[in-house]
This record gives structure tokens, sequence and C-alpha cells, in this order.
């Protein structure tokens, strides 16, 4: 127990972040105190801000500080293409990644009714009426490979077909690079059941 409650009060408010326990929350509280305070001001101005601010955009919920994100605003996307993501950070990632010029739909989470989180969760009546307009021709689905998500991923292919929407699916397979024999048993034998044939 720390000598001053308001330096415990630090240490546990940090402990809120994913991945840091009691000694990583005392470490931070102890750098920022002892090294820079100011830097301090500008970590609790910024997130004080964006806890504030950066609400959800109404069209793909992903965050925005505006009601329309600059993605779905934009004149240049490809508005027939809609890719299905479990969070914002997976934007990030294939934004940074790949070449894909198309639109999101964030689902913050993935089915899991164990956790009571359900279609009204993750917006699938949004993700409905978006796919019933027209616009989108493709559902590109982008959940991870773990069981909730290929669940999620099923009941997504099972709505864009409602819609009559060409539901298609990340590949899953062997990392570029890598050796079979240091692959693991569940990716080796999902690349092996979804081979595909090699064209001409």
């Amino acid at each position: 127990m720390s000598a001053s409650p308001l330096l415990e009060q630090l240490i546990e408010a940090l402990r809120c972040l994913p991945g840091v326990g009691r000694k990583s929350a005392q470490r931070m509280a102890y750098h920022l105190l002892e090294r820079d305070r100011e830097g301090g001001l500008r970590l609790a101005g910024a997130l004080a801000e964006a806890v504030e601010r950066v609400g959800h955009c109404e069209q793909c919920r992903d965050f925005s500080e505006t009601p329309v994100c600059p993605i779905c605003a934009s004149a240049s996307r490809e508005r027939s293409q809609l890719c299905a993501i479990e969070s914002p950070a997976d934007r990030l990632a294939i934004e940074t990644a790949t070449g894909y010029r198309g639109l999101y739909f964030v689902l913050q989470g993935r089915l899991s009714p164990l956790d009571g989180i359900g279609p009204r969760e993750l917006g699938l009546e949004r993700l409905a009426a978006r796919l019933a307009a027209g616009e989108v021709r493709e559902l590109i689905i982008a959940t991870n490979p773990t069981v909730e998500g290929e669940a999620t991923a099923h009941y997504l292919a099972q709505l864009a077909r409602q819609a009559g929407v060409r539901p298609s699916r990340l590949a899953h397979g062997l990392p570029l690079g890598g050796e079979l024999e240091y692959v693991d048993r569940g990716t080796l034998a999902h690349a092996f059941g979804s081979r595909t044939e090699i064209l001409p």
C-alpha cells in the first residue's frame, strides 16, 4: 500500500489499460511523477478530451469526432465494398497493410452469447439495413479466426445472402515466409482444408 492515497489512486487507474498489471502501473505512475509531470498533464488532458469528444460514426460505428467519419464521408472510397471488422484497431491494420479502398462496418466485438453479446450489441440490424439498401455488392468478412469470430462470420454471410450481397471471407493460412514444420496444427489444418486451385 502506498503512503499517498492519490498515488495509489493513480496506480489503480492505470491498471484499467489492457496488459497493465500492478507493477507496470506502479512504474508508469512513478515515471510520470518523478520525471515527466508535464507529459502526465498532456496525457490527462488528451485522455479527458478524447473520452469527452470521440464517439461513433453513425454509418460504420468506428471511432469519430463527427457524426460521419472521414472514411464514410470520402467520395473517393468504393461504396460497393463493405468490410465487416471486429474493432477500430482492425480497420487501422487493414488500412496500413492493404490497398483496400472500400468502406467498413465496425462490429465493436463478436457474437458471444455467454457474454451477452448478440446481434443487437453488434449493430447487425443497422448492417442488415445497409446491405438491403442495394449499394453494397460485396461484404468482406474480416472477423478474427476464433470460435466466436467464425460464428460471427457465418452469421454475417447469411445476412449478406439474404440481401443479395456476395459474402467473402479473408483467407486464413500459412504466414508468408513461414515453414510448415513450425506452423501450429490448427492453422495448418485450416490452410490444408481451404486450399485453392492454381490457375494458369
